[in-house]
């Protein structure tokens, strides 16, 4: 197929153009890196939003006593945002399967040395206990051996990663309290208020910070000639 870059032909079995090293069929791998950015984006404004709305219900919690405190008011007051949580899920799976399409793609695409078979890109989010801990070096394996990075430059995109991942797993941690959390006194209440604010902010900015992933290694696959250097 003829390369997209410079016109030169690109034989079948290679993924990059001979003369120029540009990626083939690069326009496909940037389309699914903009749709998973973009649901990434939606996913974040949407927890973003839950968590601002369930601040401003904070605000009578912080005013009543508990001689005015209503439990079962208050308790489906709260159950929707549970329900928005769930959804959030949801659409946090939707994305995933898009995601796991871009990694795997990516991953492919990255020129190595790779620590691990392209196989736990998938199996690494599945396999209990490994999916702690494995998929966030699966990416930052992938992200810094799409480019040519300093010492400096690798620590700092091990340090979105790894925030990345944090706030992931505490963002599900906390969800999952809010959702089962207790409404029976006013103390309670507040206190599961301020769970699901956390957990809400935490999504969002695991959300944010996957973008910045999904951003910078797209940009860097799909560049043209020599891979990009460090940040744009």
């Amino acid at each position: 197929m003829p390369c997209a870059l410079c016109g030169d032909i690109i034989p079948t079995e290679v993924d990059r153009c001979p003369a120029c090293g540009a990626w083939a069929r690069r326009r496909d791998f940037r389309a699914v890196g903009v749709a998973v950015f973009m649901l990434l984006g939606f996913n974040a404004f949407v927890a973003l939003g839950s968590g601002i709305s369930l601040l401003r219900f904070s605000d009578p919690l912080r005013t009543a006593t508990h001689g005015t405190y209503d439990a079962e008011v208050t308790g489906k007051a709260l159950a929707p945002y549970a329900d928005v949580f769930t959804i959030s899920a949801i659409m946090a799976a939707v994305t995933g399967v898009l995601y796991l399409t871009w990694l795997w793609r990516a991953y492919r695409q990255s020129p190595g040395p790779h620590q691990y078979h392209r196989a736990w890109v998938l199996f690494g989010w599945f396999c209990p206990i490994v999916n702690l801990w494995l998929p966030p070096r699966m990416v930052y394996e992938v992200w810094v051996n799409s480019g040519r990075y300093r010492t400096a430059e690798r620590q700092a995109a091990g340090l979105v990663v790894a925030g990345w991942w944090a706030c992931t797993l505490l963002g599900i941690v906390l969800a999952y309290a809010f959702a089962h959390g207790s409404v029976d006194t006013l103390a309670d209440a507040r206190f599961d208020v301020h769970v699901g604010v956390a957990a809400a902010a935490l999504q969002a900015l695991a959300a944010a910070l996957s973008m910045a992933t999904v951003f910078q290694i797209t940009r860097l696959q799909v560049a043209p000639g020599e891979l990009a250097r460090g940040w744009a």
